[in-house]
């Protein structure tokens, strides 16, 4: 049995969701480019945009095809209000999800939940004109097997 890349399942659904059923895509999708970056945005990066990577989380020996990663997202802004209306929006596209069907390399995953861990919380970057909001989501993940 393999690690499932769980950081890629997650990108996966946040990217390939309709904007109709994921806002989400609306405020951060220009063209074909989709702003949402793991485990950073690339330098110069264009705002609003959301970086996460997987900062812990759980593993159980006996249920190896579930996996419980806790992941860090920051939602990115040129204003405070801004990165909280795009926090929102990640709010809304994770939480409650249940059985999400993800596809990656032709393997069938699922998201079986998302549960943010901490409220999103609101930051000043020492950078000037880069805002963000910082939340913590558990995600659960099973593989098909």
């Amino acid at each position: 049995m393999a690690l499932m890349d769980t950081n890629t399942v997650i990108l996966k659904y946040l990217t390939t969701a309709s904007a109709a059923t994921n806002p989400l895509l609306a405020l951060i999708k220009t063209g074909m480019v989709t702003r949402i970056y793991c485990p950073r945005a690339p330098e110069n990066a264009a705002l609003p945009n959301v970086t996460f990577f997987t900062r812990g989380g759980k593993s159980d020996p006996d249920v190896v095809h579930i996996f419980s990663p806790s992941v860090q997202f920051d939602c990115w802004a040129d204003n405070p209000i801004k990165a909280r209306e795009v926090y929102r929006t990640l709010y809304d596209a994770l939480q409650g999800v249940g059985n999400a069907q993800v596809v990656v390399n032709g393997v069938t995953c699922y998201i079986t939940k998302a549960r943010e861990e901490v409220q999103g919380q609101d930051l000043v970057d020492e950078i000037p004109g880069y805002f963000r909001v910082l939340a913590f989501f558990q995600v659960t993940v099973r593989d098909n097997l």
